[in-house]
């Protein structure tokens, strides 16, 4: 874990799913509980025992400063960390909905801000992370989010914070759209003559499974599908469904993503 970190200081605001598996990653890579300090209203038992700072004054000039609340809590816990704001430490935000210029206005425009957009799979380590700076934000401020970050999985970086809607859309909603799909699929299951538990667990598995195959084929998803697919068999049948132009698969997941990214977009602005 970077020297500066372990020397100044990091502040977590906010220690619940995403906060806790971020904490939980860098302390098994080696950040000194020492070099921890966390504000949360209700901590969890694990992290008394963990040997972190608990709602305790900050150290002057930590070396980063990461903001995990929920977005509607925001009001409330940024003013407790504004003194921190001026440069000398960099804010890394993962709260979904807060644009950038929210966090200058808070710290001052001349305090280094990331904005971040993880996922739910975080909690296990196989989460994707977008990540975007302000323009006081240096590569060296982007590598260190992206080593603090990679503790919950992938980390990419986007050109344009304007972006960050569309991965709200797809990777940050992302996850319940593919529970959603084990749903449905164990109900077909079901449907078909299957028992309830049998058929949930041919859906997790096959999803888990393919999203799996996906990662770490060579192939694209298209061409993985293509190999699924024999001639007039029963793969092929049910795609001719899911794949129909006016009422499948494609239009239908266009236009859920395309409500999420309005609705980010409605929340940035306050909405």
């Amino acid at each position: 874990m970077n020297d500066a970190i372990a020397r100044q200081g990091l502040v977590l605001m906010g220690c619940g799913k995403m906060g806790g598996a971020m904490l939980s990653g860098w302390l098994k890579g080696g950040l000194p509980p020492a070099s921890v300090w966390v504000t949360d209203p209700n901590p969890a038992d694990w992290l008394v025992d963990a040997g972190v700072h608990i709602n305790a004054d900050f150290p002057e000039d930590p070396a980063v400063a990461l903001i995990a609340v929920k977005p509607q809590m925001m009001g409330d816990a940024l003013p407790s960390v504004a003194a921190l704001g001026g440069g000398r430490t960099l804010v890394i935000s993962v709260a979904a909905g807060t644009p950038i210029a929210r966090f200058e206005e808070v710290f001052g425009p001349d305090t280094p801000v990331i904005r971040a957009m993880p996922n739910t799979p975080a909690a296990i380590g196989r989460g994707i992370t977008a990540i975007i700076g302000n323009a006081h934000a240096s590569e060296k401020h982007l590598s260190l989010a992206e080593t603090l970050l990679s503790a919950i999985g992938q980390v990419v970086r986007l050109q344009d914070e304007a972006q960050m809607d569309a991965v709200t859309a797809v990777s940050g909603s992302g996850p319940a759209y593919v529970f959603h799909l084990i749903e449905t699929l164990a109900a077909a299951g079901v449907a078909e003559g299957l028992a309830p538990d049998l058929a949930m667990a041919l859906a997790k598995a096959t999803v888990g499974g393919a999203g799996a195959l996906a990662e770490t084929a060579a192939e694209d998803p298209g061409q993985l599908r293509v190999n699924v697919t024999s001639p007039n068999g029963t793969t092929q049948a049910a795609l001719e469904v899911l794949m129909e132009e006016q009422s499948g698969f494609p239009p239908l997941l266009k236009r859920a993503v395309k409500a999420a990214a309005d609705r980010s977009k409605e929340l940035s602005r306050g909405g």
